[in-house]
Formats: structure tokens, C-alpha cells, sequence
């Protein structure tokens, strides 16, 4: 497999402080003024899941949460808004937000007209 490079910088390689200097303006600003206690916390509760081995994944609702180098190789549990979505990290989505990953809308398929409709849409599946 080729060696991920984030911005000219090879990802194993980097700290967190050297990661967000070469991260773009708006996630830069978002670091230097702090993380929530959600994401706080959502990050320790990512360095104990390295012990357990049993636990699926860590849960969150941290959408907004930008993937940082120590959270590749791990399974994290992103809320959609009904539930929680497995994904699996890797070095492809450092610098992105982990909502870009879970989808909050389904993709809507339509089946034929039910019971009271029209006379005119009855037929709208066969007609092409």
C-alpha cells in the first residue's frame, strides 16, 4: 500500500501541534481556540479503547470533529441523527470532519402509487 502524505508530511510522522499548522485556516482557528469537553472527551475515550479490546467502537456525536493522525486504524460510532454509524478511520480522512463520513439523509426510493391515488398516476411506472 503507498505511504499517505497530508500536505507534503507523512502521517505517522506528525504530532498534533505539527498537524494543525499545515491544516487549512478555519480548522487551524478551531485548534488554536480549544476543543468542546465533548471532543475532549471523545479523545480519551479514544486512547482507553487502545486497552479494550472488546468494545466495537467508541460513540459520538461529534460530527464537527476533525480527524487527527492518532485516530487512524481506530472504529469510531458517528450519530446521524437516529443512530449510530460504525466507520472505520484511515489515513485517507485526516484533516476531514468525521460528519463527511455518515450521511444523515437516506436515499429516497419510490415504489408504485398506493391505494387513493389517481387515475392518471396508476399507470406512471409502465409508462417510459
Amino acid at each position: 500500500m503507498p505511504e499517505f502524505f497530508y500536505r507534503g508530511k507523512k502521517v505517522e510522522n506528525l504530532s498534533r501541534e505539527e498537524f494543525i499548522e499545515l491544516l487549512p485556516s478555519r480548522e487551524r482557528r478551531k485548534f488554536r481556540r480549544g476543543l468542546t469537553e465533548q471532543e475532549t472527551k471523545f479523545l480519551e475515550k479514544l486512547e482507553k479503547y487502545k486497552e479494550q479490546k472488546g468494545k466495537k467502537f467508541v460513540k459520538t456525536h461529534c460530527r464537527e470533529m476533525i480527524v487527527l493522525p492518532e485516530m487512524v486504524g481506530h472504529k469510531v460510532g458517528v450519530y446521524n441523527g437516529k443512530e449510530y454509524i460504525p466507520i472505520e478511520i484511515n489515513e485517507w480522512m485526516v484533516g476531514h470532519c468525521l460528519g463527511e463520513f455518515v450521511l444523515t439523509r437516506k436515499e429516497i426510493k419510490h415504489t408504485a402509487p398506493g391505494i387513493g391515488a389517481s387515475r392518471g398516476t396508476k399507470f406512471a411506472s409502465t409508462r417510459k
